[in-house]
Protein backbone atom coordinates (compact mmCIF):
# COMPACT_ATOMS: atom_id res chain seq x y z
CA UNK A 1 0.00 0.00 0.00
CA UNK A 2 1.48 3.57 -0.84
CA UNK A 3 2.54 5.55 1.82
CA UNK A 4 -0.12 8.27 2.71
CA UNK A 5 1.70 11.34 3.08
CA UNK A 6 -1.32 13.54 3.76
CA UNK A 7 -2.17 11.52 6.56
CA UNK A 8 1.15 11.73 7.92
CA UNK A 9 1.72 15.35 7.58
CA UNK A 10 -1.52 15.77 9.71
CA UNK A 11 -0.16 13.27 12.90
CA UNK A 12 3.04 15.25 11.98
CA UNK A 13 1.32 18.32 12.98
CA UNK A 14 -0.60 16.92 15.85
CA UNK A 15 2.24 16.04 17.61
CA UNK A 16 4.08 19.31 16.97
CA UNK A 17 0.93 21.07 18.78
CA UNK A 18 1.15 18.03 21.42
CA UNK A 19 2.28 18.78 25.12
CA UNK A 20 5.39 17.04 24.07
CA UNK A 21 6.19 18.78 20.95
CA UNK A 22 7.47 22.12 19.87
CA UNK A 23 6.51 25.19 22.32
CA UNK A 24 6.48 27.56 18.88
CA UNK A 25 4.04 25.75 16.82
CA UNK A 26 1.76 25.16 20.35
CA UNK A 27 1.73 28.76 20.78
CA UNK A 28 0.35 29.61 17.05
CA UNK A 29 -3.19 30.41 16.64
CA UNK A 30 -4.71 31.47 13.39
CA UNK A 31 -4.14 35.16 14.05
CA UNK A 32 -0.78 34.35 14.51
CA UNK A 33 -0.55 32.41 11.51
CA UNK A 34 -1.91 35.22 9.05
CA UNK A 35 1.30 36.41 7.81
CA UNK A 36 2.49 33.63 6.80
CA UNK A 37 -0.32 32.45 4.60
CA UNK A 38 0.17 35.81 2.58
CA UNK A 39 3.92 35.01 2.53
CA UNK A 40 3.84 30.93 1.34
CA UNK A 41 1.36 32.33 -1.64
CA UNK A 42 3.59 34.43 -2.52
CA UNK A 43 7.20 32.37 -2.26
CA UNK A 44 5.02 29.81 -4.77
CA UNK A 45 3.79 32.66 -6.93
CA UNK A 46 7.84 32.97 -7.30
CA UNK A 47 8.75 29.22 -7.65
CA UNK A 48 6.10 29.08 -10.56
CA UNK A 49 7.23 32.16 -12.47
CA UNK A 50 10.53 30.96 -12.23
CA UNK A 51 9.78 27.45 -13.40
CA UNK A 52 11.45 25.22 -11.46
CA UNK A 53 9.47 22.17 -10.12
CA UNK A 54 11.58 21.48 -7.30
CA UNK A 55 10.81 24.66 -6.06
CA UNK A 56 7.24 24.44 -6.57
CA UNK A 57 7.08 21.35 -5.19
CA UNK A 58 8.86 22.78 -2.18
CA UNK A 59 6.51 26.06 -1.96
CA UNK A 60 3.34 23.98 -3.01
CA UNK A 61 4.29 22.17 0.39
CA UNK A 62 4.53 25.06 2.69
CA UNK A 63 1.07 26.41 1.60
CA UNK A 64 -0.27 22.80 2.73
CA UNK A 65 1.46 23.08 6.00
CA UNK A 66 -0.35 26.59 6.53
CA UNK A 67 -3.66 24.62 5.58
CA UNK A 68 -2.98 21.54 8.19
CA UNK A 69 -1.76 24.11 10.96
CA UNK A 70 -5.19 25.98 10.58
CA UNK A 71 -7.21 22.22 10.64
CA UNK A 72 -5.36 21.09 13.37
CA UNK A 73 -5.84 24.17 15.61
CA UNK A 74 -9.41 24.22 14.89
CA UNK A 75 -9.37 20.43 15.35
CA UNK A 76 -8.19 20.88 19.38
CA UNK A 77 -11.18 22.52 19.40
CA UNK A 78 -13.58 20.11 18.07
CA UNK A 79 -14.98 22.83 15.54
CA UNK A 80 -13.53 20.94 12.39
CA UNK A 81 -10.45 19.12 10.94
CA UNK A 82 -8.86 18.92 7.54
CA UNK A 83 -10.97 16.08 6.32
CA UNK A 84 -14.12 18.43 6.67
CA UNK A 85 -11.95 21.02 4.76
CA UNK A 86 -11.28 18.85 2.03
CA UNK A 87 -14.97 17.63 1.70
CA UNK A 88 -16.19 20.86 1.48
CA UNK A 89 -13.58 21.72 -1.00
CA UNK A 90 -14.83 18.66 -2.79
CA UNK A 91 -18.40 19.44 -2.57
CA UNK A 92 -17.92 23.12 -3.84
CA UNK A 93 -16.34 21.95 -6.61
CA UNK A 94 -18.72 19.56 -7.94
CA UNK A 95 -21.80 21.94 -7.07
CA UNK A 96 -19.94 24.67 -9.56
CA UNK A 97 -19.59 22.35 -12.39
CA UNK A 98 -22.62 20.78 -13.33
CA UNK A 99 -21.19 21.32 -16.77
CA UNK A 100 -19.06 18.20 -16.14
CA UNK A 101 -20.78 16.75 -13.26
CA UNK A 102 -24.31 17.51 -14.34
CA UNK A 103 -26.51 18.09 -17.12
CA UNK A 104 -25.69 21.76 -17.83
CA UNK A 105 -24.67 23.17 -21.04
CA UNK A 106 -21.98 26.42 -21.09
CA UNK A 107 -20.76 27.39 -24.55
CA UNK A 108 -17.04 28.78 -23.12
CA UNK A 109 -15.05 30.12 -20.40
CA UNK A 110 -16.82 33.01 -19.79
CA UNK A 111 -20.35 31.17 -19.71
CA UNK A 112 -18.26 29.01 -16.92
CA UNK A 113 -17.62 32.13 -15.00
CA UNK A 114 -21.10 33.25 -15.39
CA UNK A 115 -22.32 30.31 -14.42
CA UNK A 116 -20.03 30.23 -11.51
CA UNK A 117 -21.34 33.45 -10.15
CA UNK A 118 -24.98 32.39 -10.25
CA UNK A 119 -24.39 29.19 -8.14
CA UNK A 120 -22.68 31.29 -5.87
CA UNK A 121 -25.21 33.43 -5.19
CA UNK A 122 -28.04 30.83 -4.95
CA UNK A 123 -25.72 29.11 -1.76
CA UNK A 124 -26.30 31.95 -0.32
CA UNK A 125 -29.99 32.11 -0.35
CA UNK A 126 -30.02 34.07 -3.62
CA UNK A 127 -29.46 37.03 -1.18
CA UNK A 128 -27.21 39.77 -2.74
CA UNK A 129 -25.24 41.58 -0.60
CA UNK A 130 -26.01 45.30 0.40
CA UNK A 131 -23.21 46.14 -2.17
CA UNK A 132 -21.77 45.80 -5.25
CA UNK A 133 -18.34 45.84 -4.21
CA UNK A 134 -19.04 43.61 -1.03
CA UNK A 135 -16.44 40.28 -0.63
CA UNK A 136 -13.34 41.45 -2.27
CA UNK A 137 -11.17 40.05 0.44
CA UNK A 138 -9.49 42.99 2.19
CA UNK A 139 -6.15 41.81 2.54
CA UNK A 140 -5.72 41.47 -0.79
CA UNK A 141 -2.60 43.75 -1.97
CA UNK A 142 -3.69 46.56 -3.09
CA UNK A 143 -2.67 46.70 -6.92
CA UNK A 144 -5.27 43.40 -7.50
CA UNK A 145 -7.91 44.42 -5.00
CA UNK A 146 -8.23 47.99 -7.09
CA UNK A 147 -8.95 46.49 -10.04
CA UNK A 148 -11.20 43.57 -8.56
CA UNK A 149 -12.98 46.44 -6.87
CA UNK A 150 -13.30 48.26 -10.36
CA UNK A 151 -14.73 44.97 -11.56
CA UNK A 152 -17.45 44.87 -9.58
CA UNK A 153 -18.50 48.08 -9.75
CA UNK A 154 -18.22 47.49 -13.70
CA UNK A 155 -20.64 44.45 -13.29
CA UNK A 156 -23.26 47.20 -12.63
CA UNK A 157 -22.88 49.86 -14.89
CA UNK A 158 -20.59 52.21 -13.28
CA UNK A 159 -17.61 52.19 -15.94
CA UNK A 160 -16.56 54.17 -18.83
CA UNK A 161 -17.96 53.84 -22.19
CA UNK A 162 -14.74 53.65 -24.27
CA UNK A 163 -10.50 53.77 -23.26
CA UNK A 164 -10.99 57.74 -23.67
CA UNK A 165 -12.47 58.39 -20.74
CA UNK A 166 -9.73 56.10 -18.77
CA UNK A 167 -6.77 58.21 -20.58
CA UNK A 168 -8.63 61.13 -19.85
CA UNK A 169 -9.09 60.37 -16.45
CA UNK A 170 -5.22 59.37 -15.69
CA UNK A 171 -4.23 63.03 -17.78
CA UNK A 172 -6.68 64.61 -14.93
CA UNK A 173 -5.16 62.82 -11.91
CA UNK A 174 -1.66 63.54 -13.05
CA UNK A 175 -2.09 67.29 -13.79
CA UNK A 176 -3.95 67.12 -9.93
CA UNK A 177 -0.91 65.28 -8.32
CA UNK A 178 1.56 68.24 -10.56
CA UNK A 179 -0.68 70.72 -8.56
CA UNK A 180 -0.34 68.79 -5.23
CA UNK A 181 3.30 68.22 -6.06
CA UNK A 182 4.01 72.32 -6.87
CA UNK A 183 1.47 73.12 -3.63
CA UNK A 184 4.00 71.68 -1.43
CA UNK A 185 1.26 69.73 0.16
CA UNK A 186 2.70 66.22 1.09
CA UNK A 187 -1.45 64.73 2.02
CA UNK A 188 -3.11 65.94 -1.17
CA UNK A 189 0.44 64.21 -2.91
CA UNK A 190 -0.57 61.27 -1.13
CA UNK A 191 -4.09 61.39 -1.94
CA UNK A 192 -3.41 62.20 -5.63
CA UNK A 193 -0.68 59.48 -6.17
CA UNK A 194 -3.55 57.13 -4.79
CA UNK A 195 -6.13 58.78 -7.45
CA UNK A 196 -3.42 58.05 -10.07
CA UNK A 197 -2.56 54.40 -9.34
CA UNK A 198 -5.98 53.82 -9.35
CA UNK A 199 -6.76 54.80 -12.59
CA UNK A 200 -4.15 53.35 -14.00
CA UNK A 201 -4.98 50.27 -12.56
CA UNK A 202 -8.46 51.20 -14.02
CA UNK A 203 -6.59 51.60 -17.82
CA UNK A 204 -5.49 47.69 -17.30
CA UNK A 205 -8.42 46.10 -16.25
CA UNK A 206 -10.53 48.13 -19.33
CA UNK A 207 -7.75 46.55 -21.15
CA UNK A 208 -8.18 43.05 -20.31
CA UNK A 209 -4.85 43.00 -18.42
CA UNK A 210 -3.92 42.21 -14.79
CA UNK A 211 -2.01 45.11 -13.05
CA UNK A 212 -0.30 43.66 -10.92
CA UNK A 213 1.18 41.46 -13.28
CA UNK A 214 2.06 44.42 -15.41
CA UNK A 215 3.92 45.72 -12.65
CA UNK A 216 5.86 42.68 -11.56
CA UNK A 217 6.86 42.20 -15.44
CA UNK A 218 8.30 45.84 -15.09
CA UNK A 219 9.95 45.12 -11.96
CA UNK A 220 11.71 42.21 -13.47
CA UNK A 221 13.01 44.24 -16.41
CA UNK A 222 13.90 46.58 -14.15
CA UNK A 223 15.92 44.34 -11.82
CA UNK A 224 17.54 42.52 -15.00
CA UNK A 225 18.65 45.98 -16.58
CA UNK A 226 19.90 47.37 -13.10
CA UNK A 227 22.04 44.09 -12.81
CA UNK A 228 23.49 44.48 -16.57
CA UNK A 229 24.32 48.20 -15.49
CA UNK A 230 26.57 46.71 -12.25
CA UNK A 231 28.06 43.98 -14.10
CA UNK A 232 29.20 46.34 -16.60
CA UNK A 233 30.05 48.31 -14.08
CA UNK A 234 31.87 46.14 -12.36
CA UNK A 235 34.03 45.24 -15.34
CA UNK A 236 35.94 48.61 -14.25
CA UNK A 237 36.31 48.03 -10.81
CA UNK A 238 33.35 50.50 -10.82
CA UNK A 239 29.76 50.25 -8.32
CA UNK A 240 26.61 52.48 -8.98
CA UNK A 241 27.89 54.91 -6.05
CA UNK A 242 31.09 55.15 -7.57
CA UNK A 243 29.01 57.31 -11.22
CA UNK A 244 27.28 60.45 -11.37
CA UNK A 245 23.52 60.15 -13.07
CA UNK A 246 24.65 60.87 -16.35
CA UNK A 247 27.00 58.03 -16.51
CA UNK A 248 24.23 55.69 -14.97
CA UNK A 249 22.09 56.98 -17.45
CA UNK A 250 24.04 56.33 -20.77
CA UNK A 251 25.05 52.92 -19.39
CA UNK A 252 21.41 52.27 -18.85
CA UNK A 253 20.61 53.75 -22.55
CA UNK A 254 23.04 51.05 -23.61
CA UNK A 255 21.40 48.04 -21.93
CA UNK A 256 18.18 49.05 -23.07
CA UNK A 257 19.10 49.20 -26.68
Amino acid sequence: MARDYVQELVEIMARLRSSEGCPWDREQTHATLRRYAIEEAAELVDAIEDGQDSAIVDELGDVLLQIVFHSQIASEQQRFDLQVVAQRCAEKLIRRHPHVFGDAKVADATGVLVQWDQIKRNEKGGETSASALAGVPRNLPALPRAQQVQKRAAKVGFDWPSVDGVLAKIDEELGELRAAVAAGDRAAVNEEIGDLLFSVVNLSRFQNHEADEALRATIRKFETRFAAIEAELAKTGKRPEDCTLEELDAIWNRVKR
